[in-house]
């Protein structure tokens, strides 16, 4: 028996941790696909906007009901989208918007977003994690200066590709870019990306544009 069901007496009940499950070969292999923002500031803003507008035509049909005057600006309005032809210029100015902004919100519902995390693989069906690229950049960088004749390194890692930039003030540079090649190559395999992306090595001497 437990600690702690020792100290309660043999009241509460300990529940063991079940043995670890072999993960089969099917649910080892990278998924791959790309994290959902809940894009909250987006759907609050909608949300506001919608919830004004629906509060001032609902009082504004309440007030008319109880025989009382429309509101000025819903009295404009109409007579605005009444007498203004189609091929206005401000109408056509108003559905332009109307129209992008709608095109804007099906795309945020469309689109996974969270561009900057980079998906890992799933050794287990019920756990994903995900990779920062500026932890990812990071990781590459401190590897590619730990090669001999490398003095800086500049690093960005893309969906996919990881563009490594390096300047080396000794060495030969067909050398320094081979073993940048097998250590950075080595190192993204280790990041456990569920796509790993493809290396991009640029070696330059120093105060020297490349």
């Amino acid at each position: 028996m437990s600690e702690l069901g020792d100290r309660s007496g043999g009241a509460a009940p300990v529940l063991d941790k079940p043995a670890r499950e072999e993960v089969p070969e099917e649910a080892a292999t990278p998924a791959g696909r790309r994290f959902w923002s809940a894009r909250r500031l987006p759907a609050a803003v909608v949300a506001v906007l919608l919830l004004i507008l629906a509060a001032a035509f609902l009082y504004d049909v309440a007030a008319v009901r109880a025989h009382r005057p429309a509101m000025a600006w819903r009295r404009a309005l109409a007579r605005q989208l009444a007498e203004r032809p189609l091929d206005d210029v401000w109408v056509l100015v108003g559905a332009g918007v109307a129209a992008a902004l709608g095109l804007w919100l099906i795309v945020l519902a469309v689109t996974p977003g969270l561009r900057d995390v980079l998906p890992m693989s799933r050794p287990h069906p019920d756990v994903r994690a995900g990779l920062h690229r500026d932890a990812a950049a990071l990781v590459l960088r401190d590897r590619a200066m730990e090669i001999a004749g490398v003095q800086s390194a500049r690093v960005r890692v893309r969906r996919r590709r990881a563009d490594v930039r390096a300047a080396c003030h000794f060495r030969d540079l067909d050398d320094v870019r081979a073993d940048l090649d097998t250590v950075l190559t080595d190192a993204i395999r280790g990041l456990g990306l569920a796509r790993p992306p493809a290396l991009s090595v640029h070696v330059r001497r120093p105060g020297k544009k490349g």
